[in-house]
């Protein structure tokens, strides 16, 4: 038995299955459903014509983004999943806002990347599975075309950026983000009855389960392959504390995305990754179940990455659901402990803010090289929110994917 599935036994006792896990926590679920609908039902408004980006701590307010930014399908993503439940007219407006704007992003053709996915698929791709808007699913399947072109014959791996990053030529680098953009080529896949786009997506998947996923169920950040071969030619630190360390947050885009590869195809080599990346995650969290930026960073000073923990429940939960009962409840278990210990420490609900959840950390500030405030730690994150919403309405029963 790995060390980390070990941790897991030990830190999960008294566990109760997925159902009972669920039914004891409904109250507390749409209690936390109720003050996130009430605050950005009012905050939607405020931010109905614009692409909303971080908050900004001092004064409250999230900062707009270009439409190319990575970030860019986040808000109008979030307004998706808030109109799918509530069916409040207030939301479907500002989310048709963002679709509409995210159309400048198609302009700018060299400034996008692997990142296409988080960009149209949370915010086109939801218009048009929500409302049948046939120019939001041209938008989804042109968003599709850039992604696909990014496949690396030979190598069988999505190139991510262009050009450089922090001056190294990153033409044959592979990051574990582009696990949580692969939905977008499923999609594209099922919509248009080719498997086209789909193969690619395995094919991504099956390199990242061979160069990104070690022994231990951790994860490497950013990979370097041999164009032709796809094998590993070197890793780097990305946004973890060095090379070799564990980032919290790329443990949870694998988490997830594994598990949403296995919902696209039903390949068990997805489902056992995604467990076994869920365990190590479980493992390393402490006993307050708020994750650190990086698993293998020294233990002072702390950081957390409450990104990490609120797309990891999402998966986890996910889990919970897949697995049988009293196996899933070990993950529904971690997926709500997580939930609600963000929620205590982390979440803010007062409507003159324009974000709930705190405690987010772009990358661990590695020292000389970033100051805490370059390294956005502890700070507003939207895609926090996303995930966290997401969670949250998981919980409830909500049957709408975003992914």
């Amino acid at each position: 038995m790995n060390a980390a599935f070990c941790g897991v036994l030990f830190k999960v006792t008294n566990m109760k299955n997925y159902q009972e896990l669920l039914s004891e926590n409904k109250a507390w679920a749409e209690e936390t459903f109720k003050k996130i609908d009430g605050k950005l039902s009012v905050v939607t408004k405020r931010l109905s014509n614009v692409i909303a980006g971080d908050g900004n701590k001092e004064n409250g307010k999230r900062g707009q983004i270009p439409a190319w930014a990575w970030t860019s399908g986040f808000w109008g993503g979030l307004n998706w999943l808030l109109y799918d439940y509530t069916k409040n007219e207030d939301y479907r407006i500002t989310a048709e806002n963002n679709v509409k704007l995210l159309d400048e992003g198609l302009k700018e053709y060299e400034k996008l990347h692997h990142d296409v996915g988080f960009m149209w698929h949370l915010c086109a791709g939801a218009a048009y599975r929500l409302t049948g808007d046939e120019n939001s699913k041209v938008r989804n399947l042109f968003a599709a075309a850039s992604l696909s072109s990014r496949f690396v014959l030979g190598g069988e791996y999505i190139r991510a950026w262009n050009g450089t990053w922090d001056g190294n030529e990153v033409s044959d680098w592979t990051i574990i983000d582009c696990l949580m953009n692969l939905p977008l080529l499923y999609w594209a896949s099922d919509v248009i009855g080719d498997d086209r786009f789909k193969r690619i997506a395995m094919a991504h998947a099956d390199t990242a389960l061979a160069t990104h996923l070690r022994d231990d169920g951790s994860i490497v950040h950013i990979v370097e392959h041999d164009r032709e071969t796809g094998e590993c030619v070197a890793t780097y630190a990305g946004q973890g504390s060095a090379v070799g360390s564990s980032w919290s947050r790329g443990q949870a885009w694998a988490l997830y995305g594994f598990v949403i590869s296995y919902l696209h195809t039903n390949e068990v080599r997805y489902l056992d990754a995604a467990k076994q990346v869920a365990n190590y995650f479980i493992a390393n969290c402490c006993d307050d179940w708020l994750p650190r930026v990086d698993f293998r960073a020294p233990s002072t000073p702390v950081y957390y990455d409450t990104t990490a923990g609120a797309c990891a429940a999402c998966g986890m939960i996910e889990l919970a659901k897949i697995l049988p009962e009293h196996e899933g409840g070990m993950y529904m278990h971690a997926a709500l402990n997580m939930l609600k210990a963000m929620e205590e420490k982390f979440c803010n609900f007062d409507s003159e803010i324009d974000y709930i959840l705190d405690g987010g950390t772009m990358r661990y500030p590695v020292k000389d090289q970033f100051t805490e405030r370059q390294a956005g730690v502890h700070t507003p994150i939207i895609y926090g929110d996303f995930f966290y919403t997401e969670a949250i309405l998981k919980l409830l029963g909500s049957e709408f994917n975003p992914w």
